[in-house]
Formats: structure tokens, sequence, C-alpha cells
């Protein structure tokens, strides 16, 4: 059984006879039964795919992604290039915004944050002096001391991923949701505040900060990184479960660019950093935290594929890992009016936090020697 939604027309259809239909069809579903040797003419292959006005995926029927088959040979039966797939990423409306929604996520923002420095960054009573002192201790190696503090936020943070499903039915999305982000942050503030008093111990490997040009590359480079942020990083409300959190498949902006931008914008953040910093350490950084996000690319589509199966092979045929790659190679196809899909307030927001942590990097510093970490 094979359900296909058809435009509204009177045209006479050209089927077989087992399968033609006694009435007129207009606007509704056909249901065929056909053996499974027949194939529907050309002209009837259907869009599968339409978004809703809340950004909701629809999959119907049974059809096959470019570069994939489906209980027979290969056909030049495949999605349309213009049909929408996922999810419209950076979307924000102002008139479906609630204050009390944004009052909830203040609340519970200015609670996480008293929390975290209480129970993890205060010294005289939270359990990050201990941890550090108990990674650290392990070796007299800064290098490796990173390295171990990134596997372990690595093994939790992506382990706790992957157990989403499970997690989410047994305790519901929101519960879940705090218990990853309860466990994920003080470990992600532990390395980095680690990063940042270490970054100068190790075995310096070059130096070029005098050299023309190169401050001007590594900064450019660091603010290109973070407009590669995840489309799902900028649905605050869902992030501090104030929304029911989702596990979202996304198409449009950055996306069309590369299937994993976080990863992309790390290894760019890692490359223009260690380029900078020039030593041992930065080098261990950059290869933990890269290791890490090729993990996720591997991890992040396995999850994707097991949520929403054909649905996200069909989104995968289209597009890249590789920045661009899809582009080039004529998978994705970019609408003329492709920069509107920047033009968006998650996008200006993201550069002013940019400029300001660019300009807040000194009081960042000073933050962290204080934790003696």
């Amino acid at each position: 059984m094979a359900s296909f939604l058809l435009s509204s027309t009177t045209t006479p259809l050209l089927l077989p006879s087992c399968c033609r239909h006694p009435y007129p069809l207009k606007g509704l579903i056909l249901s065929l039964r056909c053996p499974p040797s027949l194939a529907l003419p050309k002209p009837l292959q259907p869009h599968l795919w339409r978004p809703s006005s809340s950004n909701s995926l629809w999959f119907s029927g049974r059809t096959r992604a470019r570069g994939t088959s489906i209980g027979g040979t290969e056909s030049e039966n495949s999605v349309s290039d213009e049909a929408p797939v996922g999810e419209d990423s950076a979307a924000f409306e102002f008139g479906e915004q609630k204050l009390s929604s944004w009052a909830y996520f203040t609340v519970i923002l200015g609670t996480v944050l008293v929390a975290l420095n209480v129970l993890w960054i205060n010294p005289s009573t939270g359990f990050g002096t201990a941890f550090i002192d108990a990674v650290s201790g392990l070796s007299e190696s800064p290098e490796v001391a990173l390295l171990m503090l990134i596997l372990i936020f690595a093994l939790v943070h992506s382990g706790l991923a992957s157990l989403r499903d499970a997690g989410e039915k047994l305790i519901g999305e929101r519960a879940y949701r705090v218990l990853f982000a309860g466990v994920s942050l003080p470990l992600v503030v532990s390395t980095v505040v680690y990063f940042i008093n270490h970054r100068y111990d190790g075995t310096q490997l070059w130096q070029l900060q005098n050299v023309f040009g190169i401050h001007e590359l590594v900064w450019f480079s660091s603010f290109i990184s973070f407009f590669f942020l995840y489309p799902s990083t900028f649905n605050l409300l869902e992030v501090a479960a104030v929304d029911k959190p989702k596990l979202h498949m996304w198409e449009t902006g950055i996306m069309r660019i590369t299937r994993h931008p976080q990863m992309v914008g790390q290894v760019i953040w890692c490359l223009a950093h260690t380029l900078w910093i020039g030593n041992t350490v930065a080098v261990a950084a950059s290869i933990g935290l890269i290791a890490h996000h090729l993990f996720g690319v591997w991890n992040g589509d396995r999850r994707l594929a097991l949520r929403y199966g054909q649905a996200f092979e069909v989104l995968k045929s289209r597009t890249s890992v590789v920045p661009f790659a899809a582009v080039l190679d004529g998978r994705q196809k970019l609408p003329k009016d492709y920069y509107k899909e920047f033009v968006r307030l998650p996008y200006l927001t993201i550069t002013a936090l940019t400029l300001g942590a660019y300009f807040a990097h000194p009081l960042m510093q000073a933050s962290s020697f204080q934790l003696h970490w």
C-alpha cells in the first residue's frame, strides 16, 4: 500500500486497469494497490514533502532518494530538488513569541548560573576544583590532562546524546534536557577554563603572532567559525526546556553548505587558535576537539537516520559534510534569495555575541586565572 498526495486535477489518470479508481479524485488521498513491478508514470511523481506553518516534517508514501534503492532497481524516480525536506533553520517570528516563555527562560538561566557557580565553580563550595585536581594529578603533562578532560566531556556528552530516545521515553523530553545540560555544562566549563589557564604551558613549535596579517586572519577565521553553530543552538527556549526539546532535521541556511556545521566551525576555530598559539597544548586541544566532532558527524547522522529513516536519506543525498561539496556537484541548488536565510535575528545575535566575546577576552582570562584550575 502506498499513499500519495495528489494535487487537485480533473485530468484522467493513466493507470493500469487494476489501479483505476471509479470516482473523480480532486485533492483527495489516492490509495493504490498495484503489483510491485508496476511503476507510476513519471508525470504522477508527487512532491512528497511539504512544510507546515509550525515547521513540521511530513513524509508520505514510499520513495527513493538519489543514490539509494528501495526494493528495486535504479530508476529516475527521486524527490524533486525543489521540494523542501527538513525544517527551516534559524527562523524566528516575533508574533509567535510569548512573553511568559522568555520570562521563564530568564529565571531558568539565572538559576542555572547560580547553581553552576555554587556547586561547581566556587572553590569553597563547588566540586570543580576537586575534579580538575583529580584529572590533572594523573599526569604532569598539561597536554595529557587537557586531552583527558576533552575525552571525559566527549564520552558524557555524546553518550547522553546517543541515549536520548531511551531517556526521553523514561523521564520525558524536558527532564532529560535538564539532565543533559546539568551534566555537560560543568564539564565544558572545566575544559575551557583549563585550556585558558594552560594554553601557553606547552612546548613552543612556532611563533607567528608578530607576522603581518596573522592576527587579522585568526580573528576573521574565529569570527566566521561561530556562524557555523548548529541551528538547534538557536532554539533557546528548547535548550532551556521551556519549550519541549525536539531532535530537528534542518535543511536551510548553513545546512545547505554543510550538513554538520558545528564540526566545520570547530575545525576552523581550532586551526585558527593553533596557528596563533603555536604550541603543543594548542595542538592537543585541537586534536581532541576535532576528533570529538568527527565522531559527532557519524553519531549525528546515525541518530537522525534512526529517528527519520528514509526522510533523512533524502536530505543526506543532497547535502554534504565537506563544505560546499553538494553545491559544487549540483546536488544542492541554492535559491536566488539564499542570503535571506541568514538575514535573521539569530544570526544578528551571533554577530553581536562574537564581537562581544572578542573584546571580553581579557575578562575571560582574568576570571579563569582566579580559579587556579
